[in-house]
């Protein structure tokens, strides 16, 4: 009898310790968190997928996506309103110097998507020099871009007028169509409509300027005392990242739906996309530094001297690439 009992007990007790397993598994709290981005562009690709195919709740987070001008996020961020920014820009990084305690910790792109178009007349950049030239605000990423492929190509930005015209890129292209201004910085897939209306190609900005194009900007604090949770935010990105780019329709399909193009301008702004692609996300030297230089080309802070340290962090992307199987050096 005494056998049985002990038989018996071992099964139960076995039984006994699973239920309680799976019991405290359940009651983990998926982590409620929010994230701004400034608009629905291609740039905020990696975060409209890992929204819409669920990534985030697979890597047990409840997010919350924001639409706030960049403007008001350093604040919002510092406050507690926001846990995270979707960008990485001249805009974040000039507020890191200013004096906000927040850090660029990962990457989607390595560089940005802008072409400068121009009236068909016009076919060098030589041939653009006293013209007007359409940036979507002055100080903002695309002006400094256009600033720094300029002079990259030996030129000098004082040389144009450039005019800033506010909102979407499909208000540059209507200014350039009434013969308000003869270029304008674009990206696509307005690229392909002003192709379309026989406007020319005059330089690759994106292939001359190395400006990392997206990722993921928050505080330092929030690194430091909630390093799982944003490593989870990381790799949601990072993971989303790789389904676009090994998932052509469905990416496709993403495109058209929520930046609402037709199946063409999707095909291309898709393909020119996974050009500009970081590989693994984590933040680099060269890219920062150029995002300072962009910073500084303007004005500010030109007399400061800053370390990468200052105004990124790439330890926990870094941990997340290499659990993910990336070589890291």
């Amino acid at each position: 009898m005494t056998l049985r009992r002990k038989i018996v007990s071992l099964p139960i007790a076995l039984i006994l310790v699973l239920l309680s397993a799976n019991y405290g598994a359940s009651q983990e709290r998926r982590s409620k968190l929010r994230i701004t981005n400034a608009g629905f562009t291609i740039t905020a690709l990696p975060l409209l997928a890992a929204q819409e195919w669920k990534i985030f709740n697979a890597n047990n987070l409840d997010m919350e996506v924001i639409l706030m001008q960049s403007a008001l996020v350093p604040a919002a961020l510092t406050q507690g309103d926001i846990d995270y920014q979707a960008g990485v820009g001249p805009a974040s990084v000039n507020a890191t110097m200013t004096g906000f305690a927040t850090r660029a910790i990962w990457f989607s792109s390595d560089r940005i998507s802008y072409w400068l178009m121009a009236k068909p007349q016009f076919k060098t950049i030589e041939s653009l020099k006293g013209k007007k030239v359409a940036v979507t605000g002055l100080g903002g990423t695309v002006h400094v871009a256009f600033n720094m492929a300029v002079e990259k190509v030996g030129a000098n930005p004082r040389d144009f007028v450039l005019v800033s015209i506010g909102g979407q890129q499909i208000q540059q292209l209507i200014s350039l169509e009434s013969g308000y201004v003869d270029a304008a910085v674009l990206s696509p897939p307005v690229t392909l409509g002003a192709q379309k209306k026989g406007f020319s190609k005059v330089l690759d900005v994106g292939a001359l300027v190395e400006m990392p194009g997206g990722g993921l900007t928050t505080l330092a604090k929030t690194i430091q005392e909630r390093p799982v949770d944003t490593k989870r935010v990381i790799r949601s990105l990072q993971l989303a990242k790789e389904e676009i780019r090994k998932s052509k329709p469905k990416s496709l399909d993403l495109i058209v739906k929520l930046l609402r193009m037709d199946r063409e301008a999707a095909n291309e702004t898709y393909d020119h996309f996974l050009t500009t692609l970081s590989p693994t996300g984590v933040p680099t030297r060269v890219g920062m530094d150029i995002l300072v230089k962009s910073v500084q080309s303007q004005g500010r802070h030109v007399d400061r001297k800053v370390a990468f340290t200052d105004i990124a962090d790439d330890r926990l992307a870094t941990e997340v690439a290499r659990e993910m199987g990336y070589k890291i050096p």
